[in-house]
Protein backbone atom coordinates (compact mmCIF):
# COMPACT_ATOMS: atom_id res chain seq x y z
CA UNK A 1 0.00 0.00 0.00
CA UNK A 2 1.82 3.26 -1.15
CA UNK A 3 1.70 5.92 1.72
CA UNK A 4 0.98 9.57 0.50
CA UNK A 5 4.10 12.43 1.06
CA UNK A 6 1.31 14.38 2.91
CA UNK A 7 0.72 11.07 5.18
CA UNK A 8 4.46 10.62 5.73
CA UNK A 9 4.72 14.35 7.16
CA UNK A 10 1.79 13.80 9.47
CA UNK A 11 3.18 10.64 10.78
CA UNK A 12 6.68 12.53 11.42
CA UNK A 13 4.73 15.69 12.61
CA UNK A 14 2.80 13.29 15.55
CA UNK A 15 6.34 11.73 16.42
CA UNK A 16 7.95 14.91 16.49
CA UNK A 17 5.10 16.24 19.53
CA UNK A 18 5.71 13.20 21.37
CA UNK A 19 9.20 13.01 21.60
CA UNK A 20 9.17 16.46 22.26
CA UNK A 21 6.19 15.98 25.28
CA UNK A 22 8.18 13.70 26.37
CA UNK A 23 11.23 15.81 26.65
CA UNK A 24 9.87 18.92 28.04
CA UNK A 25 6.07 17.63 29.54
CA UNK A 26 7.78 17.79 33.18
CA UNK A 27 5.96 20.02 35.50
CA UNK A 28 8.33 22.68 36.98
CA UNK A 29 9.78 21.62 39.73
CA UNK A 30 9.02 22.97 43.31
CA UNK A 31 11.36 24.83 45.64
CA UNK A 32 12.13 21.37 47.79
CA UNK A 33 13.08 20.01 44.51
CA UNK A 34 15.46 22.64 43.18
CA UNK A 35 17.38 22.70 46.66
CA UNK A 36 18.13 18.66 46.60
CA UNK A 37 20.81 20.09 43.43
CA UNK A 38 22.46 21.94 46.49
CA UNK A 39 21.38 25.28 44.43
CA UNK A 40 18.71 27.83 44.97
CA UNK A 41 17.16 31.03 42.81
CA UNK A 42 16.06 33.20 45.82
CA UNK A 43 14.93 37.00 45.10
CA UNK A 44 15.31 39.88 46.77
CA UNK A 45 15.49 43.62 46.72
CA UNK A 46 18.80 45.45 45.65
CA UNK A 47 18.54 48.82 46.81
CA UNK A 48 17.01 48.37 50.40
CA UNK A 49 19.38 49.76 53.16
CA UNK A 50 19.37 47.30 56.08
CA UNK A 51 17.22 44.97 54.53
CA UNK A 52 18.05 43.80 51.19
CA UNK A 53 20.90 45.23 49.83
CA UNK A 54 23.39 45.02 46.78
CA UNK A 55 27.00 45.71 47.80
CA UNK A 56 29.69 47.72 45.56
CA UNK A 57 31.54 44.42 45.72
CA UNK A 58 28.63 42.36 44.56
CA UNK A 59 28.24 41.33 48.29
CA UNK A 60 24.43 41.25 49.55
CA UNK A 61 23.60 42.36 53.01
CA UNK A 62 20.53 43.16 55.24
CA UNK A 63 17.87 41.43 57.82
CA UNK A 64 15.77 39.26 54.24
CA UNK A 65 19.00 38.24 53.22
CA UNK A 66 19.55 36.90 56.04
CA UNK A 67 16.56 35.32 56.52
CA UNK A 68 16.51 33.93 53.13
CA UNK A 69 19.89 32.11 53.88
CA UNK A 70 18.59 30.62 57.27
CA UNK A 71 15.69 29.24 55.32
CA UNK A 72 18.31 28.29 52.36
CA UNK A 73 19.86 26.26 54.79
CA UNK A 74 17.01 24.25 56.68
CA UNK A 75 16.13 23.85 53.40
CA UNK A 76 19.99 21.82 52.44
CA UNK A 77 21.37 24.77 50.48
CA UNK A 78 24.80 26.70 51.88
CA UNK A 79 24.85 30.20 51.28
CA UNK A 80 27.33 29.45 48.33
CA UNK A 81 24.58 27.54 46.72
CA UNK A 82 22.00 30.53 46.49
CA UNK A 83 22.34 32.77 43.86
CA UNK A 84 19.95 36.11 44.52
CA UNK A 85 17.71 37.94 41.89
CA UNK A 86 16.82 41.40 41.89
CA UNK A 87 13.18 41.08 42.51
CA UNK A 88 11.30 44.99 42.05
CA UNK A 89 7.65 45.07 43.83
CA UNK A 90 5.95 44.98 40.61
CA UNK A 91 7.59 41.81 39.27
CA UNK A 92 7.44 39.92 42.01
CA UNK A 93 4.17 37.12 41.45
CA UNK A 94 5.57 36.98 37.84
CA UNK A 95 9.28 36.06 38.73
CA UNK A 96 7.65 33.20 40.99
CA UNK A 97 4.71 32.10 38.30
CA UNK A 98 7.63 31.67 35.99
CA UNK A 99 10.01 29.55 38.06
CA UNK A 100 12.37 32.41 37.54
CA UNK A 101 12.87 32.35 41.06
CA UNK A 102 12.49 29.69 44.02
CA UNK A 103 11.54 31.83 46.90
CA UNK A 104 10.98 35.77 46.97
CA UNK A 105 11.82 37.43 50.55
CA UNK A 106 11.71 40.82 49.50
CA UNK A 107 9.75 43.31 52.14
CA UNK A 108 6.38 41.52 50.62
CA UNK A 109 3.43 42.22 52.15
CA UNK A 110 0.90 39.43 52.18
CA UNK A 111 -2.22 40.48 51.18
CA UNK A 112 -5.27 38.51 50.12
CA UNK A 113 -5.04 39.81 46.27
CA UNK A 114 -1.44 38.23 46.36
CA UNK A 115 -2.52 35.00 47.78
CA UNK A 116 -4.51 34.98 45.20
CA UNK A 117 -1.53 34.19 42.67
CA UNK A 118 1.18 33.25 44.67
CA UNK A 119 1.57 31.39 48.17
CA UNK A 120 3.04 33.10 51.21
CA UNK A 121 5.33 31.34 54.48
CA UNK A 122 5.07 33.58 57.31
CA UNK A 123 4.82 36.27 58.53
CA UNK A 124 8.63 36.88 59.37
CA UNK A 125 8.47 40.03 60.20
CA UNK A 126 5.19 42.56 60.89
CA UNK A 127 5.57 46.82 60.40
CA UNK A 128 3.70 49.33 58.88
CA UNK A 129 3.18 52.42 56.30
CA UNK A 130 5.00 55.62 57.33
CA UNK A 131 6.41 58.92 55.32
CA UNK A 132 10.00 59.87 54.85
CA UNK A 133 10.28 63.56 54.38
CA UNK A 134 13.49 65.97 53.61
CA UNK A 135 14.51 67.04 57.47
CA UNK A 136 13.93 70.71 56.64
CA UNK A 137 10.22 69.94 56.75
CA UNK A 138 7.53 71.17 59.24
CA UNK A 139 4.34 70.34 57.49
CA UNK A 140 4.41 67.02 56.77
CA UNK A 141 3.82 65.10 60.16
CA UNK A 142 1.10 62.41 58.95
CA UNK A 143 -0.71 61.34 55.99
CA UNK A 144 -3.58 63.23 57.19
CA UNK A 145 -1.37 66.60 55.92
CA UNK A 146 -0.46 65.68 52.61
CA UNK A 147 -2.76 68.21 51.44
CA UNK A 148 -2.59 70.90 49.12
CA UNK A 149 -1.38 68.82 45.80
CA UNK A 150 1.85 67.61 47.68
CA UNK A 151 3.58 65.19 45.70
CA UNK A 152 3.76 61.45 47.04
CA UNK A 153 6.23 59.01 45.68
CA UNK A 154 6.21 55.03 46.07
CA UNK A 155 6.81 52.28 43.50
CA UNK A 156 4.95 50.77 40.62
CA UNK A 157 3.18 47.70 42.14
CA UNK A 158 2.56 48.92 45.41
CA UNK A 159 -0.30 49.51 47.52
CA UNK A 160 1.21 52.31 49.57
CA UNK A 161 0.71 55.64 47.84
CA UNK A 162 -2.87 54.74 46.92
CA UNK A 163 -4.25 53.78 50.32
CA UNK A 164 -2.80 57.23 51.50
CA UNK A 165 -4.99 58.71 48.54
CA UNK A 166 -7.94 56.74 48.95
CA UNK A 167 -7.97 56.82 52.43
CA UNK A 168 -6.15 60.45 54.07
CA UNK A 169 -5.41 63.05 51.13
CA UNK A 170 -7.42 62.29 47.90
CA UNK A 171 -5.43 65.39 46.35
CA UNK A 172 -2.49 64.09 47.03
CA UNK A 173 0.00 64.03 43.42
CA UNK A 174 1.05 60.49 43.11
CA UNK A 175 4.53 59.59 41.59
CA UNK A 176 5.72 56.14 41.23
CA UNK A 177 9.05 55.15 40.32
CA UNK A 178 10.39 51.70 40.04
CA UNK A 179 12.68 51.38 42.84
CA UNK A 180 12.16 52.95 46.61
CA UNK A 181 15.50 54.29 45.87
CA UNK A 182 14.85 56.46 42.88
CA UNK A 183 11.83 57.95 44.92
CA UNK A 184 14.05 58.72 48.08
CA UNK A 185 16.01 60.11 45.10
CA UNK A 186 13.41 62.54 44.01
CA UNK A 187 12.67 63.59 47.71
CA UNK A 188 16.87 64.73 48.08
CA UNK A 189 16.76 66.67 44.95
CA UNK A 190 13.33 68.30 45.67
CA UNK A 191 10.99 66.64 42.99
CA UNK A 192 8.57 65.39 45.31
CA UNK A 193 7.39 66.20 49.36
CA UNK A 194 7.43 62.93 50.57
CA UNK A 195 7.76 59.26 50.15
CA UNK A 196 5.63 56.28 51.60
CA UNK A 197 6.36 52.36 52.21
CA UNK A 198 7.10 50.51 55.27
CA UNK A 199 8.49 52.36 58.17
CA UNK A 200 11.19 49.46 58.72
CA UNK A 201 11.88 50.44 54.77
CA UNK A 202 12.30 54.38 55.24
CA UNK A 203 14.05 54.19 58.22
CA UNK A 204 17.04 52.55 56.32
CA UNK A 205 17.34 55.08 53.54
CA UNK A 206 17.03 58.07 56.57
CA UNK A 207 19.86 56.08 58.37
CA UNK A 208 21.51 56.34 54.65
CA UNK A 209 21.40 59.73 54.26
CA UNK A 210 21.72 61.31 58.02
CA UNK A 211 20.99 64.78 58.60
CA UNK A 212 19.00 64.68 55.11
CA UNK A 213 15.77 62.62 55.43
CA UNK A 214 13.35 61.33 58.37
CA UNK A 215 10.96 59.37 59.48
CA UNK A 216 7.47 60.84 60.41
CA UNK A 217 4.17 60.33 62.34
CA UNK A 218 3.32 56.28 63.70
CA UNK A 219 2.75 54.25 61.04
CA UNK A 220 -0.79 54.07 60.08
CA UNK A 221 -1.08 50.85 58.51
CA UNK A 222 -0.15 46.53 59.61
CA UNK A 223 2.35 44.62 57.14
CA UNK A 224 2.94 41.41 57.31
CA UNK A 225 6.19 40.51 55.41
CA UNK A 226 5.81 37.20 54.00
CA UNK A 227 7.92 34.73 51.54
CA UNK A 228 6.95 34.36 48.27
CA UNK A 229 6.62 30.84 46.45
CA UNK A 230 4.65 28.83 44.03
CA UNK A 231 1.29 28.48 44.48
CA UNK A 232 0.22 25.04 45.67
CA UNK A 233 4.05 24.52 47.06
CA UNK A 234 2.42 23.40 50.04
CA UNK A 235 5.23 20.86 50.62
CA UNK A 236 7.75 24.02 50.40
CA UNK A 237 5.90 26.50 52.14
CA UNK A 238 5.66 24.28 55.47
CA UNK A 239 9.38 23.41 55.25
CA UNK A 240 10.01 27.49 55.40
CA UNK A 241 7.50 27.81 58.01
CA UNK A 242 9.14 25.60 59.87
CA UNK A 243 12.33 27.34 59.37
CA UNK A 244 10.81 30.79 60.34
CA UNK A 245 9.84 29.58 63.82
CA UNK A 246 13.30 27.91 64.02
CA UNK A 247 15.18 30.98 63.67
CA UNK A 248 12.73 32.60 65.77
CA UNK A 249 13.37 30.15 68.51
CA UNK A 250 17.18 30.11 67.92
CA UNK A 251 17.65 33.72 68.67
CA UNK A 252 18.81 34.24 65.39
CA UNK A 253 16.14 36.21 64.03
CA UNK A 254 16.21 38.58 66.84
CA UNK A 255 20.49 39.07 65.99
CA UNK A 256 19.62 39.22 62.67
CA UNK A 257 17.58 41.97 63.22
CA UNK A 258 19.56 43.95 65.28
CA UNK A 259 22.50 43.82 62.90
CA UNK A 260 20.99 45.07 59.90
CA UNK A 261 17.92 47.30 61.52
CA UNK A 262 18.89 48.01 64.90
CA UNK A 263 21.52 51.02 63.49
CA UNK A 264 19.45 53.24 61.76
CA UNK A 265 17.31 53.94 65.35
CA UNK A 266 14.04 51.62 63.84
CA UNK A 267 12.32 49.58 67.31
CA UNK A 268 12.96 46.16 66.93
CA UNK A 269 9.38 44.79 67.05
CA UNK A 270 8.72 41.23 68.68
CA UNK A 271 8.67 38.54 66.51
CA UNK A 272 5.61 37.81 64.47
CA UNK A 273 3.37 34.17 65.11
CA UNK A 274 3.59 31.83 61.59
CA UNK A 275 0.46 31.98 59.89
CA UNK A 276 -0.06 28.29 58.67
CA UNK A 277 -3.42 28.78 56.61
Amino acid sequence: MRITRALRLGVGMVAIAVVATACGGDEQKNASESAESGKLTVGIKFDQPGLGLRNPDGTFTGFDVDVATYVADKLGVPASGITFKESPSAQRETLIQNGEVDYIVATYSITDARKEKVDFAGPYLTTGQSLLVRSDNTDITGPESLTGGKKLCSVTGSTPAQKVKDNYAKDVQLQEFDTYSACVEALRNGAVDAVTTDAVILAGYAAQYPGQLKVVGQPFTTENYGIGLAKGDTETRNKINDAIEAMIADGSWQAALEKNVGPSGYPIPAPPTVDRY
